[in-house]
């Protein structure tokens, strides 16, 4: 397994990860809306997406991952949202996971950050153990809320 940083060459390896990632969430396909949603992020460096390929065949993505800047008022530091990550499920329990966020978590560092960040579905367990497992803590210290804004009026 090879983990590369994605750029606009690997859009369609992407794209097709990227739509079954979103119908687990329960999200409808939608790849031409999906593809350009990435093609925008890539093209204007709005996310940084890390691809898992197959040492023997690099058109294979195995899995991938897409994290967000943010920033943090109160260290006035870099903080990354890992916001994406899904495995291939021919590519479940090859640590594929592991790599990824590995490889994110140097890139957090090289980067100055603070922190990374992510959330899962409560009932998601597989994907707490694994991020238990490298080392992510559940927040006790703030609580979250998300203020959905409704399209149209």
């Amino acid at each position: 397994m090879r983990i590369i940083q994605a750029t606009l060459e690997h859009l369609d390896l992407i794209a097709p990860l990227f739509v079954k990632y979103r119908e687990f969430y329960g999200e409808l396909p939608y790849p031409v809306f999906s593809r350009a949603f990435l093609e925008k992020r890539l093209r204007r460096k709005e996310s940084v997406i890390y691809l898992a390929l197959q040492d023997d065949d690099e058109t294979r993505v195995l899995g991938f991952c897409q994290l967000y800047p943010s920033f943090s008022s109160l260290s006035l530091k870099r903080v990354w949202i890992l916001n994406d990550i899904y495995v291939a499920e021919e590519a479940r329990r090859q640590l594929v996971a592991d790599h990824l966020i590995k490889t994110a978590k140097k890139m957090a560092r090289e980067t100055h950050a603070v922190r990374m960040r992510v959330s899962t579905s409560s009932n998601n367990q597989v994907a707490q153990k694994v991020y238990e497992s490298i080392g992510f803590r559940e927040d006790t210290e703030f609580k979250n809320y998300v203020l959905p804004i409704p399209s149209g009026n």
